[in-house]
């Protein structure tokens, strides 16, 4: 179907977004269409100041506006301890529950061999760095239950356990309010393995 020039170039940019096709790109290009003017020219202005305004912080990775980040530059943060994970959307995870009170490392993917990612095109040479600080005792690695982030995690576990620093692995199994009948085995075998002493 033919669209005018203005409707297409906008289908074609909501298409770039991950999840969006043809039919929910025609949609939003036609709601953006009926928005009032000011609200278009507020919603392009906050895509701008997204790529203008935000960096990755130079410490840990992180997005921020600010370098350091405001993680980094909390003193009353636990500095002996940094959680390791893969995206800085992790992070915003993590300190939703608001019970860490450490520094974290994005690491900006993970190791992936079939798609050409090794260790050196992630943030691991940053983190080995990082804990050259004497003040590091422990490194929290919670990369996600996946075959990357498995193997992403035991190659960071081999590099940093020879260095004497306690490397732990967040837990996997069950969610709570899960039941066991619908858990996976490889869950379940994670739950397990993961018990502990009541």
């Amino acid at each position: 179907m033919y669209y005018p020039e203005p409707i297409t170039k906008l289908m074609d940019s909501f298409m770039k977004l991950p999840g969006i096709g043809p039919k929910s790109a025609a949609r939003l290009a036609f709601y953006v269409l009926n928005m009032k003017e000011d609200d278009v020219l507020e919603f392009a202005k906050s895509l701008v100041d997204v790529k203008r305004d935000l960096t990755f912080c130079s410490v840990c990775g992180h997005i921020t506006d600010k370098d350091p980040c405001y993680i980094c530059a909390d003193s009353s943060r636990d500095r002996g301890i940094i959680c390791v994970v893969e995206e800085p959307k992790d992070v915003i995870a993590m300190e939703k529950m608001r019970d860490y009170n450490g520094l974290y490392h994005v690491l900006h993917g993970t190791i992936s061999p079939m798609d050409g990612i090794g260790p050196e095109d992630i943030h691991i040479p940053d983190l080995l760095k990082r804990l050259q600080d004497d003040a590091v005792e422990e490194v929290i690695l919670a990369t996600n239950p996946n075959v990357e982030g498995e193997a992403t995690a035991m190659y960071i576990s081999r590099l940093i356990k020879p260095s004497g620093i306690k490397v732990t692995r967040i837990a996997h199994g069950l969610p709570v309010g899960g039941d066991l009948e619908y858990a996976d085995e490889v869950t379940l075998s994670k739950a397990l393995e993961g018990r502990r002493e009541v």
